[in-house]
Formats: structure tokens, C-alpha cells, sequence
């Protein structure tokens, strides 16, 4: 599997890229700034890009952007970002888009490297991987704006672990319960968030992350 690297600190680029290697994944690039990524992905076409956020020249949202872009111009390429920070606005943006193949991820949580491996050979694969950190702040943003909870204690626990592109039965096993609850559990959070069932897993999840964002954008919500 094919991967490009983009991450301004080099000491965290090049230690990832060990990383990487040592889990069969073959690096094709190496990059510290933004600008060059999409010219590097048209040119070598992986299968991965990871990409952190804040990169040169503004240390702001530079890296986001370009993953924004590189799924837009290459729909087929998986785009996992990596980074110590959650940007909620445009990393909904991502995490909406048709194509799949996108995840979200915070280093600092990244305590498993066999767990963090296998998610992002999910997003080279088309899957999702979705930070729960990501999913708690804008469940959280949502309730906090409502009279009540919007989903029940155990729904936001499926709800994030959905999102993270755990299959039912992976839920089950996790919560230490049957695959049918889990099933009765996602049938609920859409009905709860008026969304039709759809047979792509991930659309599905990012298109809930995508309403509860946009209700807490909301002044009405």
C-alpha cells in the first residue's frame, strides 16, 4: 500500500514513515508543507495520504484544506488526518463527502499501532475512521443547545464507535452485548436524527456527524 506523508515537524514525519514501513506500508513521499501535496498525489498516485493540519506557510487549517481538495480531484485515494488538533468546520466538510475513504484521528490518542494500522488500511479501502473525540464534541455541542438528549447514553456510545468504522458485530463485542441490540441501537440514532438508512456504512455515519454539526450551527437548533 502505497502512502504519502505530509507533516511539518520532520522528527514526527520520519517516525511515522518507520512506522509505516515496519507494518508493510511503503512510503512513496515525504512532505513538510501543503502546497506540494496534490501536485505529489497527481503525480504518484497512492493509495493513502496522511496529512496533518496545521502546516506552513499559516499554521492554520493548511493541511485540512489540501484533503479537502485531494478527495474532490482524487475521490478514489483514502486521506487520513493526523493531527493534535480537532477543526470542526472543515473536517465536516471532509468527513461528508460521498466518495468514503477519509478518517480523522488524533495523535495523542493513537496508543495502539496495530489498531491505528488496520484503520488506515480501512480508509485506503474506502471505510472511515473517525476519532470518538471528534464525535463527543459535537454530540456534546448539540445537547448542550437542546432541552433534552438528543440520543440516549448508549446510542452516543454506538454512535462513536460507529464512526470510528466498527462493523455491528465489533460493537457488539465492545459494549458486551448481542449483535441484534446493536442493530435496534443504529436503527434508533437515524430514525432520532431523520435519516434514511443507506447501504454505504460510513455515509451513513458522516452523514449523522454532518447534522449534528449542522444543528449546533444552528441559532435556531
Amino acid at each position: 500500500m502505497r502512502v504519502i506523508l505530509a507533516d511539518d515537524a520532520a522528527l514526527v514525519r520520519q517516525g511515522l514513515a518507520r512506522l509505516l514501513e515496519d507494518n508493510g506500508f511503503e512510503v512513496v513521499a515525504e512532505l513538510g508543507d501543503a502546497d506540494r501535496l496534490l501536485n505529489c498525489v497527481s503525480e504518484l498516485r497512492p493509495d493513502l495520504v496522511v496529512v496533518d493540519i496545521r502546516m506552513p506557510p499559516t499554521h492554520t487549517v493548511e493541511g485540512l484544506i489540501a484533503a479537502i481538495d485531494i478527495k474532490r480531484d482524487h475521490p478514489h485515494v483514502g486521506v487520513m488526518v493526523l493531527s493534535q488538533h480537532l477543526e470542526t468546520r472543515y473536517a465536516v466538510q471532509l468527513l461528508s463527502g460521498d466518495a468514503g475513504g477519509v478518517g480523522y484521528m488524533l495523535k495523542e490518542r493513537v496508543a495502539d499501532i496495530s489498531e491505528f494500522a488496520d484503520a488506515l488500511r480501512r480508509v485506503a479501502g474506502g471505510g472511515s475512521a473517525v476519532d470518538p473525540e471528534m464525535v463527543s464534541r459535537l454530540l456534546g455541542r448539540r445537547s448542550r443547545r437542546s432541552t433534552g438528549d438528543l440520543l440516549s447514553p448508549r446510542e452516543r456510545e454506538v454512535l462513536a464507535l460507529l464512526a470510528e468504522g466498527r462493523s455491528n458485530q465489533a460493537i457488539a463485542q465492545h459494549l458486551f452485548i448481542n449483535a441484534k441490540t446493536v442493530e435496534s441501537h443504529v436503527a434508533a440514532i437515524f430514525s432520532k436524527l431523520g435519516l434514511l438508512p443507506e447501504p454505504a456504512h460510513h455515509r451513513r455515519v458522516l452523514a449523522a456527524l454532518t447534522h449534528l454539526q449542522t444543528k449546533d450551527l444552528d441559532p435556531n437548533g
